[in-house]
């Protein structure tokens, strides 16, 4: 079987379980010959995490909390240690208060357009600034976005500021790291039923409902299809491809209503 990213070496930030968009592309990456490393938050992740790691064969299964600076440190540190270099670099991390996911956008606390913030869009910057002391051969930085950065989305209210933040640092990023041939790119993907989603989003099943009546193909998305654009954006095919927004979501973001 060819496999196409064989030898290259992939950190997965944000798994959390097998219905995550970062499994989707974890998978992928593996069938076409990535060696992976993931992270996970805490023990009660660890239980998760682990298994699913360890079924890919991952090298690395360490801890790390992209809220905190001695984290992300430590784990940039495990990643030398056990790899020296590495390629490609996946942030599937968001998060914001269940409270500020509903009602009024206006309504959102100082504190929880903070963590939104922090957590959702700096942490790309955090992590890639780490991630460029370990790519001397140019790579890849992926992250996930979604619409609702550039519509109003009911009940999406800080994450879509968020969101919208991260694209704007995936476009000063690609700007940043272009000399030193490293990619950036974030994937706009449609809803998908992740356990994140379903529970932290009020009316999630009216997302999927929308795409799956209103986008062109009349239907929704997988973790799988967002893992193989994934995959094609950290082949050589996508060398010069860099600070793009690029959608996976059956065309949705082009319908108008």
């Amino acid at each position: 079987m060819n496999k196409p990213l064989a030898g290259k070496k992939a950190l997965i930030l944000g798994l959390a379980n097998d219905r995550s968009i970062a499994w989707g592309i974890a998978q992928a990456l593996h069938d076409q010959g990535c060696k992976l490393a993931f992270n996970f938050l805490g023990e009660n992740l660890e239980k998760r995490v682990r298994p699913l790691a360890e079924s890919l064969g991952a090298e690395i299964i360490a801890p790390l909390d992209v809220s905190n600076d001695d984290q992300i440190a430590s784990f940039f540190n495990t990643v030398k240690e056990k790899w020296g270099t590495f390629d490609i670099l996946v942030h599937s991390i968001a998060f914001a208060n269940k409270d500020d996911l509903g009602g009024r956008f206006v309504d959102t606390s100082r504190a929880g357009f903070k963590l939104a913030l922090d957590v959702s869009a700096y942490s790309l910057v955090a992590v890639s600034r780490e991630a460029e002391k370990l790519m001397p051969n140019g790579g890849t930085i992926l992250t996930l976005t979604y619409y609702g950065a550039e519509k109003v989305i009911p009940n999406y209210n800080v994450m879509g500021v968020a969101k919208a933040a991260l694209e704007s640092c995936v476009k000063y990023l690609a700007a940043d790291l272009g000399p030193n041939k490293i990619r950036v790119h974030a994937i706009s993907a449609g809803p998908i039923k992740t356990l994140a989603a379903a529970g932290g989003i009020s009316n999630f099943r009216d997302f999927l409902t929308t795409v799956a009546e209103k986008s062109p193909m009349r239907e929704n998305v997988s973790p799988e299809d967002v893992g193989a654009l994934a995959a094609f954006l950290c082949h050589d095919s996508a060398k010069h491809m860099t600070g793009s927004v690029i959608h996976v979501d059956s065309g949705y973001n082009i319908i108008g209503a």
